[in-house]
């Protein structure tokens, strides 16, 4: 809801200000003017529209080309191997997940900004050449964490042209594989992280049945030496090196 008004209320002063403003005389169209972006005719309250859509979704596009997904799903499985659901806490999670993403992330990053952000804002390059670029250096990225298997499933559900190479695939096909390849090996992390304390429940379950001990849950039992496995291995140290490294 506050969003929303501050939302009307910019949207209320740029088009007063729009306004009040002298307008001058239209020049004539020119060579230079005509290779202008496309952008740049439109007006302050549509760029306005436009920046508020591109923060809207920007959550979607942060969970799909970024290593966020599967750095998320690890950390989480790691709390439910422990069998403590509460701690850390959701935020502790997703903001460690987020800085993770971003140490991931870095290259590209840097990249489209030397490439792309910083000769579009220099004037250097059109929006559109900015764009391509971008996206070619998000493509390599994409492309180096795809497995094949999705790559094909999305080729052929989407039913386009079968690329010669994986660097031919358009990137509406490329982004969902992505997101799918992301899950699998997420998945398969999670199972490796949760075998070792697997091991420890079914221990200790069978010493408490071993004592006759049928009405005493494992769970309250087994979660101390969990804790204690996970710490005196050094446990989020193991977790965090895997993870980034897993991307290299």
């Amino acid at each position: 809801m506050i969003r929303r008004v501050l939302f009307v209320l910019i949207l209320i002063a740029t088009v007063g200000a729009a306004q009040d403003l002298p307008l001058p005389d239209p020049p004539s169209p020119t060579a230079t003017e005509s290779a202008k972006d496309p952008i740049d005719d439109l007006s302050s309250p549509v760029k306005i529209v436009l920046i508020m859509t591109a923060l809207t979704v920007l959550p979607a596009i942060v969970m799909t080309v970024t290593s966020f997904t599967r750095i998320i799903i690890v950390l989480s499985f790691v709390r439910k191997a422990l069998s403590v659901q509460e701690m850390p806490p959701n935020q502790v999670l997703v903001g460690l997940a987020l800085f993770l993403t971003v140490v991931v992330m870095h290259p590209v990053i840097s990249e489209v900004n030397e490439n792309a952000l910083q000769p579009y804002l220099d004037e250097k390059i059109t929006l559109q050449e900015a764009t391509d670029t971008g996206t070619r250096s998000l493509s390599t990225f994409l492309r180096s964490q795809t497995q094949n298997d999705d790559l094909i499933l999305m080729v052929d559900l989407t039913k386009v042209d079968k690329p010669e190479t994986a660097e031919d695939a358009p990137l509406h096909v490329l982004v969902p594989a992505f997101a799918l390849s992301e899950l699998r090996t997420a998945f398969q992390m999670g199972f490796l992280v949760y075998l070792p304390f697997l091991i420890v429940d079914l221990v200790v379950a069978s010493v408490l049945l071993s004592m006759g001990m049928f009405m005493l849950p494992p769970v309250i039992i087994s979660t101390p030496f969990k804790i204690l496995l996970f710490v005196l291995v050094d446990g989020w140290d193991l977790v965090v090196r895997s993870l980034v490294l897993s991307f290299q």
